[in-house]
């Protein structure tokens, strides 16, 4: 019997990995991958001490004490490092302490997508100035500073030397007269020697505020306990809606990501991020959306993340089960394509909202009364069409694919309780002069006529087929009698290639089994102790 082998996470058995729907071949380098990368994060304390006073303004790199790794935080896609600050002059925060936060390069498709590290950073800095300057009632922690992996570093325009500051200051007036757009507060300003990219980790970061214990903790820790709580999920539910209300207030011209240029003007020109797109690039699946591009309409949109999982199904190589599953998806994105006008319409060409889309338990800090305190990792932030604008999927503590099927019913009702508080907020900010549709009004529309499920499929990578045959499906079929000839008709028109790929995909899934029972078979000897 195969020992378990361990994830980033705990361990996985050989039967639970054959059965995963996620290329687990893949995810047992990480624990190897992740000892590396911080090891060689560990060696560069002194440059890291080195930032933190670059952007801090310190007297002296000597002032900042780094965490040992034990101490160290790390989800899927970030490793956060604690820094503390003595005798921190100016020092705004509650707190003695920021963090340095880099990306995970094994975890963000690095090596197959060079760059995606620096899109990563960029994005998320570009979604700080944003909220910054236009949601200053959304609770985010606070942007020291940030930096890509070929050096170019940037600071805020309060933490600048003296004359360069001054310098800024003359800038900013100047194109003020000029009636021309301002930058944002972060400037493009180089350090000394001391953190120069070729002493650096060869990563970029973020450096950002320490959310201490008094401000708040992670509401996963309490989430599961206390979430039947009719009073706490009262106002946690009012804290969501009014960053979603506020978030969304100023509509945007097209469907992309916020970056920060290398003049530091905020600029609506990155490509759509999410999480969705990081992991299958990280999984060496082509995502075919160049970084540049964003979208004036929300049909070509929901196109192209149709193609994303048409291309997860031809070059993930456990993508099927066999040669009926592959009947099965095939059919379900056909289908999908198909049925694409019914819930997202052509016309629709803005305006656009920009949303949190990795607004989770974990990313939401509460007090004890579940105030929200501090809303962190915004690096999937993006503007979208309104018809993606969704309640919390996590309300019942179950996956996508689960509330479309056992967990319908509850979710519903939860659904319905933060719809609820999420109209009688957004009336109260609503005012008489503004004619824009109510978001409230919006989202029920979406609810009813199923475009909820229609958009959470296109973002659910191995869930958009439960959702489509027990979502999407049957409301096309209601008045259809014989519909059994589906999955023998419909495979035939997802690609010209269909019988090719099918093959293809067969011998991959031979291929990943073998590799994959390979994996465990030599973990296993390897303990096995020599006579």
């Amino acid at each position: 019997m195969s020992e378990p082998l361990p994830l980033p996470r705990g361990k996985i058995t050989y039967s639970t990995a054959r059965a995963e729907e996620v290329n687990i071949l893949k995810r047992l380098q990480y624990p190897t991958e992740e000892a590396k990368f911080f090891h060689h994060i560990d060696n560069k304390r002194n440059w890291i001490k080195a930032v933190v006073a670059h952007h801090l303004k310190l007297r002296s790199p000597a002032l900042c004490q780094v965490a040992d790794i034990k101490s160290w935080y790390h989800g899927g896609f970030n490793v956060c490092i604690p820094v503390t600050i003595s005798a921190w002059e100016g020092k705004e925060q509650p707190g003695q302490r920021v963090l340095i936060r880099f990306p995970l390069p094994y975890r963000v498709g690095e090596a197959f997508r060079p760059g995606n590290g620096d899109e990563k950073i960029r994005c998320e800095a570009g979604t700080y100035a944003y909220l910054q300057e236009n949601c200053p009632e959304v609770p985010i922690p606070r942007l020291y500073g940030f930096a890509t992996s070929d050096g170019g570093t940037f600071t805020r325009l309060q933490n600048l030397p003296f004359v360069a500051r001054c310098f800024q200051h003359v800038r900013r007036q100047i194109l003020f007269w000029l009636g021309r757009s301002l930058p944002t507060r972060y400037v493009r300003y180089q350090g000394g020697s001391q953190i120069s990219a070729e002493e650096g980790v060869g990563a970029g970061y973020l450096l950002i505020e320490h959310i201490e214990e008094t401000q708040g903790e992670m509401l996963s820790k309490s989430w599961n306990e206390k979430r039947d709580n009719i009073e706490l999920r009262k106002t946690l539910f009012q804290g969501l809606s009014r960053i979603m209300i506020n978030m969304a207030r100023v509509p945007q011209p097209k469907i992309g990501s916020f970056i920060i240029d290398r003049n530091g003007f905020l600029c609506l020109a990155n490509r759509p991020v999410s999480v969705e797109i990081f992991e299958l690039e990280n999984e060496e699946i082509p995502i075919d959306i160049p970084r540049d591009c964003t979208y004036s309409t929300a049909d070509s949109y929901a196109m192209d993340i149709i193609g994303i999982h048409d291309n997860r199904l031809r070059h993930q190589p456990n993508a099927i089960k066999g040669i009926d599953d592959y009947i099965y998806q095939a059919s379900a994105l056909t289908a999908m394509r198909t049925v694409l006008p019914s819930f997202i319409k052509r016309e629709c060409r803005g305006p656009f909202l920009f949303t949190l889309t990795d607004l989770h338990q974990s990313n939401i800090f509460v007090d004890k009364n579940w105030n929200i305190t501090s809303v962190v990792d915004l690096e999937w932030a993006s503007t979208r069409p309104v018809e993606m604008l969704r309640t919390p999927t996590w309300l019942t503590s179950k996956a996508c694919d689960e509330i479309a099927e056992e967990g319908q019913e509850e979710y519903a009702k939860a659904q319905a309780d933060f719809m609820g508080i999420f109209t009688a907020e957004e009336e109260q900010t609503h005012s008489s002069d503004d004619r824009k549709p109510l978001l409230s009004a919006v989202m029920k529309q979406n609810w009813g006529k199923g475009i909820f499920w229609y958009t959470l499929a296109l973002a659910s990578p191995t869930g958009i087929f439960r959702l489509f045959y027990k979502q999407i499906q049957p409301r096309f079929i209601i008045h259809s009698k014989d519909h059994d000839d589906f999955k023998v008709i419909m495979p035939w028109y997802w690609a010209e290639d269909f019988l090719k790929v099918g093959l293809k995909k067969m011998s991959d899934r031979e291929d990943y089994d073998i590799r994959l029972q390979r994996e465990f078979e030599v973990a296993t000897s390897d303990t096995i102790p020599r006579i």
